[in-house]
């Protein structure tokens, strides 16, 4: 039983959303995959171990240790590398807000809304290498973005998150049919 003004739920207006304007996923660059990650240990592994058996058939047997100990922690750098590669930030501006979501090769969450219309993306510039520095800056507080992107990956993405804030500030356009 409902009430007489009360909707049904096939009559029920949805709530008008603000478009996305941009939406950008920044994840840390890593130049080799689990497959390739494989294959090198493998090859680490061998050449540690022919090399171990070859010393120690030598007579230098405590050498055998040490290469066992270098296969080790090649691994667990790369264990390290791939578990940092699990950071990312995401970035989307629609007509009335810029949301920065960063999350840590942790799982930690951080996330920082702005107005789009006070926002400003300032840029430090190196002559010789390009962008070295991304902030979003608003009334005072002042956060870097896209830190792990290189020189030329920041200014492509400085030049779209720009493009986008102008977006913003001009407004929704309408269309009238």
């Amino acid at each position: 039983m409902t009430a007489g003004n009360a909707f049904a739920p096939e009559q029920q207006v949805p709530e008008p959303t603000d478009a996305e304007l941009f939406s950008a996923l920044l994840t840390p660059h890593r130049s080799l995959n689990q497959t390739g990650f494989i294959v090198l240990m493998v090859v680490v592994s061998g050449v540690s171990f022919v090399g171990g058996i070859a010393s120690w058939l030598m007579g230098a047997w405590p050498i055998l240790g040490f290469f066992g100990l270098d296969a080790l922690a090649i691994y667990w750098a790369f264990k390290v590398n791939f578990r940092r590669a699990r950071a990312y930030e995401q970035v989307s501006v629609t007509p009335s807000e810029l949301r920065l979501r960063r999350v840590s090769h942790r799982g930690h969450v951080m996330e920082w809304i702005f107005n789009p219309l006070w926002v400003r993306l300032d840029q430090i510039t190196h002559e010789e290498f390009g962008v070295e520095y991304l902030y979003l800056v608003s009334r005072g507080e002042r956060v870097a973005i896209g830190s792990f992107l290189g020189p030329d990956e920041k200014a492509s993405f400085a030049k779209a998150l720009t493009a986008a804030l102008l977006a913003a500030r001009r407004g929704p356009v309408l269309n009238p049919i």
